[in-house]
Protein backbone atom coordinates (compact mmCIF):
# COMPACT_ATOMS: atom_id res chain seq x y z
CA UNK A 1 0.00 0.00 0.00
CA UNK A 2 1.29 2.81 -0.88
CA UNK A 3 1.62 6.22 1.17
CA UNK A 4 0.40 9.48 -0.34
CA UNK A 5 2.37 12.12 1.74
CA UNK A 6 5.96 12.28 3.40
CA UNK A 7 7.65 9.61 5.50
CA UNK A 8 8.41 10.48 8.92
CA UNK A 9 11.76 11.37 9.74
CA UNK A 10 14.03 8.14 10.14
CA UNK A 11 16.81 9.56 12.45
CA UNK A 12 15.61 12.54 14.42
CA UNK A 13 18.20 14.71 16.16
CA UNK A 14 18.51 14.44 19.55
CA UNK A 15 16.56 17.42 21.54
CA UNK A 16 18.93 20.27 23.11
CA UNK A 17 16.24 20.65 25.14
CA UNK A 18 15.85 17.76 27.90
CA UNK A 19 12.37 17.76 28.94
CA UNK A 20 11.42 17.16 32.57
CA UNK A 21 11.07 13.44 33.67
CA UNK A 22 7.37 12.58 32.93
CA UNK A 23 6.58 14.74 30.27
CA UNK A 24 3.78 13.77 28.03
CA UNK A 25 3.60 14.01 24.08
CA UNK A 26 -0.24 14.84 24.52
CA UNK A 27 -0.87 14.16 20.74
CA UNK A 28 0.64 11.19 18.64
CA UNK A 29 -0.61 8.66 16.38
CA UNK A 30 -0.54 4.81 15.14
CA UNK A 31 -0.87 3.89 12.00
CA UNK A 32 -0.97 0.09 11.23
CA UNK A 33 0.50 -2.18 10.48
CA UNK A 34 -1.65 -1.73 7.52
CA UNK A 35 -1.48 -5.48 7.21
CA UNK A 36 -2.90 -5.99 10.68
CA UNK A 37 -5.35 -3.00 11.32
CA UNK A 38 -6.35 -2.20 8.36
CA UNK A 39 -6.97 1.47 6.78
CA UNK A 40 -10.62 2.66 6.96
CA UNK A 41 -12.04 2.33 3.05
CA UNK A 42 -13.73 6.08 3.29
CA UNK A 43 -10.00 7.28 4.23
CA UNK A 44 -9.03 10.89 2.64
CA UNK A 45 -5.39 9.78 2.86
CA UNK A 46 -3.75 6.97 3.05
CA UNK A 47 -0.26 6.97 5.63
CA UNK A 48 2.76 5.43 5.60
CA UNK A 49 3.17 2.12 8.71
CA UNK A 50 3.72 3.98 11.85
CA UNK A 51 2.78 1.32 14.34
CA UNK A 52 3.28 0.91 18.46
CA UNK A 53 7.10 -0.19 18.60
CA UNK A 54 8.13 2.80 16.90
CA UNK A 55 5.84 5.51 18.46
CA UNK A 56 7.10 4.38 22.13
CA UNK A 57 11.28 4.02 20.13
CA UNK A 58 11.08 7.43 19.64
CA UNK A 59 9.10 8.54 22.85
CA UNK A 60 12.51 7.31 25.03
CA UNK A 61 14.64 8.88 22.13
CA UNK A 62 13.04 11.89 22.79
CA UNK A 63 13.37 12.15 26.70
CA UNK A 64 9.80 11.60 26.88
CA UNK A 65 7.87 9.49 29.24
CA UNK A 66 4.01 8.93 28.29
CA UNK A 67 2.05 9.46 25.26
CA UNK A 68 -1.47 10.43 24.31
CA UNK A 69 -2.71 8.36 21.14
CA UNK A 70 -4.91 10.24 19.25
CA UNK A 71 -7.21 7.98 16.75
CA UNK A 72 -6.71 9.65 13.22
CA UNK A 73 -9.24 9.65 9.99
CA UNK A 74 -7.78 7.23 8.28
CA UNK A 75 -8.78 4.68 10.40
CA UNK A 76 -12.18 6.05 11.13
CA UNK A 77 -14.04 4.53 13.61
CA UNK A 78 -12.07 1.34 13.84
CA UNK A 79 -10.02 1.76 16.83
CA UNK A 80 -8.05 -1.55 17.17
CA UNK A 81 -4.77 -0.19 16.41
CA UNK A 82 -5.23 2.36 19.15
CA UNK A 83 -6.39 0.28 21.79
CA UNK A 84 -3.27 -2.16 21.02
CA UNK A 85 -1.07 0.49 21.47
CA UNK A 86 -2.83 1.63 24.57
CA UNK A 87 -2.70 -2.38 26.14
CA UNK A 88 1.07 -2.52 24.97
CA UNK A 89 1.94 0.87 27.20
CA UNK A 90 2.09 -0.74 30.19
CA UNK A 91 -0.17 2.68 31.66
CA UNK A 92 2.18 4.84 29.46
CA UNK A 93 -0.01 5.88 27.07
CA UNK A 94 -3.54 7.16 27.12
CA UNK A 95 -6.08 7.30 23.97
CA UNK A 96 -8.66 9.69 22.24
CA UNK A 97 -10.76 7.22 19.88
CA UNK A 98 -13.15 8.47 17.20
CA UNK A 99 -16.47 6.77 17.38
CA UNK A 100 -20.13 7.07 15.85
CA UNK A 101 -23.59 7.46 17.94
CA UNK A 102 -24.37 3.95 17.58
CA UNK A 103 -21.30 3.02 20.12
CA UNK A 104 -21.90 0.85 22.00
CA UNK A 105 -21.71 1.50 26.70
CA UNK A 106 -20.17 -2.54 26.33
CA UNK A 107 -17.99 -0.85 23.48
CA UNK A 108 -16.97 2.44 25.74
CA UNK A 109 -16.04 0.76 28.68
CA UNK A 110 -13.82 -1.73 27.10
CA UNK A 111 -12.08 1.38 25.06
CA UNK A 112 -12.36 2.77 28.77
CA UNK A 113 -10.39 0.10 30.39
CA UNK A 114 -8.06 0.08 27.52
CA UNK A 115 -6.96 3.88 28.47
CA UNK A 116 -8.68 5.99 26.06
CA UNK A 117 -10.28 9.02 27.34
CA UNK A 118 -12.06 10.95 24.99
CA UNK A 119 -12.76 11.22 21.74
CA UNK A 120 -12.35 13.53 18.59
CA UNK A 121 -14.59 15.18 16.65
CA UNK A 122 -13.08 16.25 13.29
CA UNK A 123 -14.42 19.58 11.16
CA UNK A 124 -11.48 19.82 8.81
CA UNK A 125 -13.47 19.50 5.63
CA UNK A 126 -10.56 18.32 3.38
CA UNK A 127 -10.16 15.24 5.70
CA UNK A 128 -13.80 14.15 6.72
CA UNK A 129 -17.62 14.86 5.26
CA UNK A 130 -19.74 17.31 7.32
CA UNK A 131 -21.42 15.84 10.39
CA UNK A 132 -24.85 17.34 11.61
CA UNK A 133 -23.87 19.05 14.99
CA UNK A 134 -26.45 16.72 16.66
CA UNK A 135 -24.72 13.57 16.59
CA UNK A 136 -21.78 15.37 17.81
CA UNK A 137 -23.44 15.98 21.01
CA UNK A 138 -25.18 12.80 21.84
CA UNK A 139 -21.87 11.27 21.42
CA UNK A 140 -20.44 13.62 24.03
CA UNK A 141 -23.82 12.95 26.20
CA UNK A 142 -22.47 9.76 26.16
CA UNK A 143 -19.20 9.40 27.00
CA UNK A 144 -19.56 12.18 29.45
CA UNK A 145 -20.39 8.98 31.84
CA UNK A 146 -17.03 8.09 31.78
CA UNK A 147 -15.43 11.43 32.65
CA UNK A 148 -14.07 11.61 28.65
CA UNK A 149 -13.36 14.85 27.83
CA UNK A 150 -14.12 16.42 23.67
CA UNK A 151 -11.37 17.07 21.40
CA UNK A 152 -12.15 19.25 18.24
CA UNK A 153 -10.41 19.92 14.92
CA UNK A 154 -10.84 22.94 12.93
CA UNK A 155 -9.37 25.53 11.12
CA UNK A 156 -9.53 29.22 12.09
CA UNK A 157 -11.85 30.34 9.28
CA UNK A 158 -14.57 27.70 10.78
CA UNK A 159 -14.44 29.11 14.52
CA UNK A 160 -17.34 30.70 13.97
CA UNK A 161 -19.33 27.77 12.42
CA UNK A 162 -17.62 25.24 15.81
CA UNK A 163 -17.91 27.55 18.52
CA UNK A 164 -21.86 27.10 19.70
CA UNK A 165 -21.25 23.63 19.35
CA UNK A 166 -18.07 23.59 21.67
CA UNK A 167 -20.13 25.90 23.89
CA UNK A 168 -22.98 23.11 24.39
CA UNK A 169 -20.77 20.11 24.86
CA UNK A 170 -20.32 19.10 28.61
CA UNK A 171 -17.28 18.83 30.21
CA UNK A 172 -13.46 20.11 28.94
CA UNK A 173 -13.07 20.29 25.20
CA UNK A 174 -9.34 20.39 23.85
CA UNK A 175 -9.07 22.25 20.74
CA UNK A 176 -5.95 20.66 18.40
CA UNK A 177 -3.10 22.61 17.07
CA UNK A 178 -3.95 25.91 17.87
CA UNK A 179 -7.06 26.27 16.18
CA UNK A 180 -5.03 25.79 12.84
CA UNK A 181 -4.55 30.19 12.97
CA UNK A 182 -3.69 32.04 9.61
CA UNK A 183 0.30 32.57 10.44
CA UNK A 184 0.24 34.98 7.19
CA UNK A 185 -2.27 37.31 9.64
CA UNK A 186 0.76 37.39 12.86
CA UNK A 187 -0.04 36.93 16.31
CA UNK A 188 -1.98 40.50 16.45
CA UNK A 189 -4.12 39.41 13.47
CA UNK A 190 -8.05 39.72 13.60
CA UNK A 191 -8.11 35.64 13.00
CA UNK A 192 -6.05 34.84 16.04
CA UNK A 193 -7.40 37.63 18.73
CA UNK A 194 -10.70 36.01 18.02
CA UNK A 195 -9.38 32.83 18.81
CA UNK A 196 -8.05 34.21 22.35
CA UNK A 197 -11.64 35.62 23.04
CA UNK A 198 -12.78 32.16 22.65
CA UNK A 199 -10.67 31.01 25.08
CA UNK A 200 -11.20 33.70 27.46
CA UNK A 201 -15.05 32.97 27.46
CA UNK A 202 -14.96 29.33 27.66
CA UNK A 203 -12.81 28.17 30.64
CA UNK A 204 -13.39 24.70 30.00
CA UNK A 205 -11.62 24.91 26.81
CA UNK A 206 -8.39 24.01 26.27
CA UNK A 207 -5.84 23.99 23.08
CA UNK A 208 -2.80 22.19 22.13
CA UNK A 209 0.51 24.72 21.14
CA UNK A 210 1.42 21.86 18.44
CA UNK A 211 2.24 21.79 14.95
CA UNK A 212 4.47 24.36 14.03
CA UNK A 213 5.32 22.37 11.11
CA UNK A 214 1.73 22.37 9.57
CA UNK A 215 1.35 25.36 10.19
CA UNK A 216 4.52 27.58 9.18
CA UNK A 217 4.87 29.93 6.00
CA UNK A 218 8.42 30.73 6.77
CA UNK A 219 9.58 26.63 7.49
CA UNK A 220 11.88 25.22 10.34
CA UNK A 221 13.10 26.79 12.86
CA UNK A 222 9.45 27.72 13.00
CA UNK A 223 9.79 31.53 13.87
CA UNK A 224 6.79 32.46 12.71
CA UNK A 225 4.48 30.45 14.48
CA UNK A 226 6.35 30.30 17.63
CA UNK A 227 4.66 34.02 19.31
CA UNK A 228 0.95 32.24 18.92
CA UNK A 229 2.02 28.96 21.11
CA UNK A 230 3.72 31.39 23.39
CA UNK A 231 0.97 33.75 23.59
CA UNK A 232 -1.27 30.69 24.37
CA UNK A 233 1.06 29.44 27.38
CA UNK A 234 1.30 32.89 28.92
CA UNK A 235 -2.35 33.12 28.77
CA UNK A 236 -3.92 30.06 29.68
CA UNK A 237 -0.83 28.23 31.18
CA UNK A 238 -3.28 25.77 32.99
CA UNK A 239 -4.93 25.31 29.63
CA UNK A 240 -2.12 23.95 27.52
CA UNK A 241 -0.91 20.60 25.96
CA UNK A 242 2.35 19.91 24.02
CA UNK A 243 2.56 16.63 21.32
CA UNK A 244 5.03 16.05 18.10
CA UNK A 245 1.79 14.77 15.97
CA UNK A 246 4.29 12.37 14.51
CA UNK A 247 4.39 10.32 12.64
CA UNK A 248 3.00 14.09 10.82
CA UNK A 249 0.16 12.59 8.33
CA UNK A 250 -0.11 14.73 5.17
CA UNK A 251 2.77 16.75 5.44
CA UNK A 252 4.10 17.38 1.92
CA UNK A 253 6.45 20.47 1.86
CA UNK A 254 8.89 18.79 4.35
CA UNK A 255 8.97 16.20 7.15
CA UNK A 256 9.84 17.81 10.45
CA UNK A 257 12.40 16.50 12.96
CA UNK A 258 10.95 15.50 16.23
CA UNK A 259 13.90 16.46 18.01
CA UNK A 260 13.90 19.48 16.65
CA UNK A 261 10.45 20.04 17.68
CA UNK A 262 11.06 19.09 21.25
CA UNK A 263 13.48 22.05 21.49
CA UNK A 264 10.50 24.38 20.60
CA UNK A 265 9.45 23.80 23.61
CA UNK A 266 11.38 26.48 25.56
CA UNK A 267 11.03 28.72 23.07
CA UNK A 268 6.95 28.71 24.15
CA UNK A 269 7.31 27.73 27.71
CA UNK A 270 10.20 30.00 28.48
CA UNK A 271 10.23 29.02 32.48
CA UNK A 272 10.62 25.85 34.30
CA UNK A 273 7.42 26.24 35.83
CA UNK A 274 5.48 26.71 32.89
CA UNK A 275 7.42 23.47 30.88
CA UNK A 276 5.52 21.73 34.03
CA UNK A 277 2.39 22.89 33.05
CA UNK A 278 2.64 22.26 29.59
CA UNK A 279 4.50 18.40 29.80
CA UNK A 280 3.24 17.23 33.69
CA UNK A 281 0.85 18.77 35.32
CA UNK A 282 -1.42 19.60 32.47
CA UNK A 283 -1.62 16.53 30.45
CA UNK A 284 -1.28 14.33 33.87
CA UNK A 285 -4.42 15.83 35.37
CA UNK A 286 -6.59 15.41 32.19
CA UNK A 287 -5.65 11.88 31.39
CA UNK A 288 -4.38 10.41 34.79
CA UNK A 289 -6.22 11.96 37.24
CA UNK A 290 -5.97 8.50 39.20
CA UNK A 291 -2.21 9.64 40.13
CA UNK A 292 -2.62 12.85 41.67
CA UNK A 293 -0.52 15.26 39.78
Amino acid sequence: MTPDYLPFHPSPKKPDYTPPPGAVDAHCHVFGPAAVFPFAPERKYTPCDAPKEQLFALRDHLGLSRNVIVQATCHGRDNAALVDALEASEGLARGVAIVGEDVSETDLKAMHAAGVRGVRFNFVKRLVDATPHEVFERIAAKVAALGWHIVVYFESQDLDEVAPLVRRLPGIVVVDHMGRPDVAQGVEGAGFAAFLRFMEENQDVWVKVSCPERLTLAGPPYDDVVPFAARLVDRFPDRVLWGTDWPHPNMKSHMPDDGALVDVIPRIAPTEALQRKLLIDNPMRLYWPEEGA
